[in-house]
Formats: structure tokens, C-alpha cells, sequence
């Protein structure tokens, strides 16, 4: 018989083994167009709700700061879209919260840049309005998604959807899935320079 700490791991491991199943070839062409944009100073918009949220700033901090211990690189240009507490709380309170990231993307995006999108449900009002506004300025739109996806499948050029409906375990298939997005963006930039 498992204990509860047991069993967490291993539902978790079943969710990862389930997204090596379906396959890992989105990620790949995620990588690709990511860095082939960076490398023509493009930028990297990442945003999410709650712990996608959190999820976004720590990807984006592995690009601006340090991935890997041993190597020692230029920054690589990445932001999230929720900006400071100052920034969501005034949209908030001015407009909705719903059009929070469309409002900093319209204001940080650029034609070629990407975005990101971290999204449990797929079914964020911010976030698919987010999305509708970057394809419309020509930002190539990646989702990590779970629970089916939602409206924002749709939305997306390339997705990653974890096959649960897990908040917990989607988010940490995303981590997981972000890490080694992040990694090979890196090897290319490396590679490109």
C-alpha cells in the first residue's frame, strides 16, 4: 500500500507518461520558432493565472538570469505579462482584469515577437483575449495546456496539452515541459550566436 506522498509522486509520474505517449514534437517546433525569433531580436512574452502566473515569471527569470549553474551566457529577452502588482491592480480597477495582459501586450509586443501562454483550463478570459490580440499583431501564439484545452486550442499555432484534468499535475507537466523549452531555446541561442 502507498502512503499519500507516494501516490502524489506517482499520479504525477502517470501524467508525464501519459504527455511521452501522445508525444513531445510540439515542443520541438516551439523551440524552433522561438529561438529563430529571439535570434532576430524578437522577444519572449510569457503570462498565466495564479500558479501559471508564478510559472511564467520563473521561466522568464531562467531566460533573463541563469538556466544552468554552468553556463554563463547573455541575457535572453523575455518578459511576462503581468507586470507588478501596481500595473494589474490599476487595469483591474480601470478596465477588467480580463483585458490585463491584452493591454501589455498591445503596449510591449512587436510584430515576430512569440507568446506563451500557461493556461490549466484554456478557458481564461485574459487569455484568450490575449491571444486573439497577438495573432492579430502577427506574434506567434504557444499555449501549455491542460483539461482539453478549451477555447484557447484553437488559439494557439503549437500547444502543449497535458492529458489530465489535474490543476496540480498539469502545472507540473508544464514545469517540467517549460524547463526543457527553456533549455533547448538556450542551446540555440548558444548555437546561433
Amino acid at each position: 500500500m502507498t502512503t499519500f506522498f507516494e501516490d502524489a509522486f506517482l499520479k504525477s509520474i502517470a501524467v508525464k507518461n501519459a504527455c511521452i505517449e501522445q508525444g513531445l514534437g510540439e515542443l520541438q517546433n516551439m523551440s524552433k520558432i522561438i529561438s529563430e525569433s529571439l535570434l532576430s531580436s524578437g522577444k519572449l512574452m510569457l503570462c498565466g493565472n495564479g500558479g501559471s502566473a508564478a510559472d511564467a515569471q520563473h521561466l522568464v527569470a531562467e531566460l533573463l538570469v541563469r538556466l544552468r549553474p554552468n553556463v554563463n551566457r547573455q541575457p535572453i529577452s523575455a518578459i511576462t505579462l503581468a507586470q507588478d502588482t501596481s500595473t494589474i491592480t490599476a487595469c483591474a480597477n480601470d478596465y477588467s482584469f480580463d483585458s490585463l495582459f491584452e493591454r501589455n501586450l498591445l503596449a510591449l509586443g512587436r510584430p515576430g515577437d512569440c507568446l506563451l501562454c500557461l493556461t490549466t483550463s484554456g478557458k481564461s478570459k485574459n487569455i484568450v483575449r490575449v491571444m486573439k490580440v497577438a495573432r492579430k499583431m502577427n506574434i506567434k501564439v504557444f499555449g501549455f495546456l491542460g483539461k482539453g484545452g478549451g477555447e484557447c486550442l484553437g488559439l494557439c499555432d503549437i500547444s502543449f496539452l497535458v492529458p489530465s484534468n489535474n490543476t496540480a499535475a498539469i502545472q507540473e507537466a508544464h514545469m517540467t515541459a517549460g524547463h526543457a523549452l527553456m533549455e533547448a531555446i538556450e542551446d540555440s541561442i548558444l548555437a546561433g550566436e
